[in-house]
């Protein structure tokens, strides 16, 4: 269902959406319609198990494209080398103690792009809202499954 919400995202976000996009396009769309016109070839459809594999792959596909080029349509790109300031945005990555006084950095980055293990959390999660619009020496408080966890914003930067 399409939502007419923008959708946030990094410049390599963005590039990664639009290859997936050209990969079902242009390599897997052709190879199920192959391998449909190959299965049709064996005869009756009606218990043909490879055919039937084939078009629901092709109906994945097909939704796949369409969910892509509406993300693609409603994106907005957000560079984070063009931003500044000492507010954490969409795009800042933040230098954190944890409650242990562990330093973790995260970036904030949209949904699709989300990684935790490599450092880029979604601006929708409970820390990336809990973090969208403090500054450098505010302490962030979020709830989490495990219990409330404890931060401290240590650096901003915009890379």
């Amino acid at each position: 269902m399409a939502s007419l919400d923008k959708v946030p995202m990094l410049p390599t976000g963005h590039e990664a959406l639009l290859v997936q996009l050209r990969q079902l396009k242009e390599v897997e769309r052709p190879a199920v319609v192959e391998a449909i016109e190959e299965a049709r070839a064996h005869g009756d459809l009606s218990e043909n198990a490879e055919y039937h594999a084939a078009k629901e792959r092709q109906g994945q596909i097909e939704a796949q494209v369409i969910e892509l080029e509406d993300m693609l349509a409603r994106a907005v790109v957000i560079d984070p080398k063009t931003l500044s300031g000492d507010k954490v945005v969409f795009g800042a990555t933040v230098h954190l103690l944890d409650e242990d006084d562990k330093p973790v950095k995260y970036q904030i980055v949209g949904q699709h792009e989300a990684d935790v293990r490599a450092g880029r959390i979604s601006f929708s999660s409970p820390l990336g809202r809990a973090l969208i619009g403090r500054r450098k020496g505010d302490e962030v408080e979020v709830n989490t499954p495990s219990g409330d966890k404890y931060y401290l914003i240590e650096t901003l930067e915009f890379v």
